[in-house]
């Protein structure tokens, strides 16, 4: 069935607290989506962010952001005073999240409702400790361990630390037991909050697309907690690490850092730690979709100390067994897989096999080559998932000003238009006529923004995921628009009648 969607991160939403949270604006744009008959949320991870501030380098695979907690919601519940959180500085200028602000001021705050919390517990804690109690445990311990080491990364602490002695970790839990609680508490109330909302958007048509990244950061609990799932030495360093081969746009490369997995390891044990972590994301998202998918059938090996990634190997992965196996366990699991770069044909087979949609992006189609794959006369399948850009891609307004003639002049053509500022509102207007079942533009395209308003540049460290919107930009007028687009294209969602009585 033909839907739409809208990709905007947590962090992106209206919020006086210094970036978006899981509150009332959160549960205002699941109404400006219905209201606009979109089906679709689409999210980047969930995950707490550290190094360059990026979702995709987490200190867990499983945790939830601290940062997406609402205080608004813990002061209904008697957790804080709005004392407690409206009178400190969450931001400094501008309308862009300030990370170095919010990993000063989010943990005080959240202490403050730690301390009430452990006057008058929570009823469900208990219950949701124990239904966590596969990764709870060790992250908990990890970021307790992390702060008496000043933010260190894990091997940088003691030897013993480090190597997860079992008496020093023994000694480390009894001597950080309330640090440890505390990071469970934040645990538990992400996950109230994040279900809470996901509950609503599902009550009113809305399903969840969510971003999963295929590797792990280094510094990590996973990592920390479980060297065996990764290709490391006797010393938990990584052999090889991950990235891309020089290409035209990056003629060293991109050294990503991320260690590889000891794919021998998971075959052993039938892939077991990819499907519990499979099955996490289907408890968080409606829809997974999988970064660097064609990362599965074969992926690029990088020797670890390596400056550049000029040097790698390409090296065979776990191709479709992995996702069978999980089939087996789970179900049918609705993956969206990211197959955009280095597509060779073995990775068009596996994805054939397992009948996942891929992606296109509008913005790599205009190249004055009428073959390009990107272009929707090119779709050969509704099986796939057409986008404006991705989190990764400029804004359209961004794109076309970065634009040379040639590549203008084309678009102009291909899309119909006389004037240059007709492109990009063609440009949604051409995804969303496409044959692909999904059609996702980012919220930024909607409202026009310029490339002041990207939310990643790859390759570049700072400046990145900071993007915000206001209130005042989820009109009415605009519901209206995207809603009219959605209902040309056969792209509105279909309420019955029953149901908007």
């Amino acid at each position: 069935m033909r839907k739409s969607g809208i990709l905007m991160h947590i962090s992106s939403l209206p919020s006086r607290f210094g970036i978006g949270r899981m509150g009332k604006a959160a549960y205002d744009f699941v109404d400006f989506l219905k209201a606009s008959e979109t089906a679709y949320w689409q999210i980047l991870p969930l995950s707490p962010t550290s190094y360059g501030d990026s979702p995709y380098q987490s200190f867990s695979v499983y945790a939830g952001n601290p940062y997406f907690i609402d205080f608004a919601m813990l002061e209904e519940q008697g957790l804080l005073t709005h004392e407690d959180y409206a009178s400190m500085l969450w931001q400094r200028t501008g309308d862009s999240v300030d990370y170095e602000l919010l990993y000063r001021s989010n943990i005080t705050v959240l202490r403050r409702a730690f301390v009430k919390f452990q006057e008058k517990p929570l009823r469900g804690y208990a219950n949701f400790k124990k239904e966590q109690k596969s990764w709870l445990p060790d992250y908990a311990l990890f970021m307790a361990l992390k702060d008496q080491h000043g933010g260190a990364p894990w091997y940088e602490w003691e030897p013993e630390l480090a190597m997860c002695d079992k008496k020093a970790l023994e000694a480390a839990k009894t001597e950080l037991a309330e640090e440890i609680e505390l990071y469970s508490f934040i645990q538990f109330l992400f996950t109230e909050q994040w279900q809470a909302l996901k509950a609503y958007a599902n009550a009113n048509h809305v399903e969840i697309i969510g971003d999963m990244p295929i590797y792990v950061a280094y510094d990590s609990a996973d990592v920390w907690a479980s060297p065996e799932l990764f290709a490391l030495d006797a010393k938990k360093k990584p052999v090889e690490v991950a990235g891309c081969p020089p290409d035209a746009f990056s003629p060293t490369g991109q050294l990503w850092g991320n260690p590889l997995y000891d794919w021998d390891y998971h075959k052993k044990t039938g892939y077991k730690w990819w499907t519990e972590r499979l099955r996490f994301a289907a408890s968080l998202y409606d829809v997974i979709r999988i970064d660097h998918f064609r990362g599965f059938e074969s992926y690029y090996a990088i020797p670890y100390g390596s400056e550049t990634a000029q040097k790698g190997k390409w090296r065979k992965g776990p191709n479709k067994a992995l996702f069978l196996a999980a089939k087996k366990e789970l179900g049918e699991l609705r993956i969206i897989a990211e197959d955009l770069g280095f597509i060779t044909a073995g990775v068009r087979r596996m994805l054939k096999a397992l009948k996942y949609p891929g992606m296109k992006v509008l913005q790599f189609g205009f190249d004055s080559d009428p073959s390009n794959e990107h272009l929707p006369h090119n779709f050969q399948t509704p099986n796939c998932v057409v986008y404006t850009g991705t989190h990764d891609n400029e804004t359209l307004s961004g794109w076309l000003e970065a634009a040379d003639k040639k590549t203008v002049k084309y678009a102009k053509k291909y899309l119909r238009v006389n004037k240059k500022s007709h492109i990009p509102d063609a440009m949604v207007a051409c995804c969303w006529q496409s044959i692909a079942e999904l059609a996702v533009a980012q919220m930024q395209d909607f409202l026009h923004e310029d490339r002041s308003c990207r939310m990643n540049t790859p390759s570049v460290l700072g400046g990145n995921w900071q993007y915000r919107t206001e209130s005042t930009d989820f009109t009415p007028e605009l519901a209206a628009s995207i809603r009219k687009l959605n209902r040309i294209y056969g792209r509105n969602v279909q309420v019955s009648e029953t149901e908007e009585a």
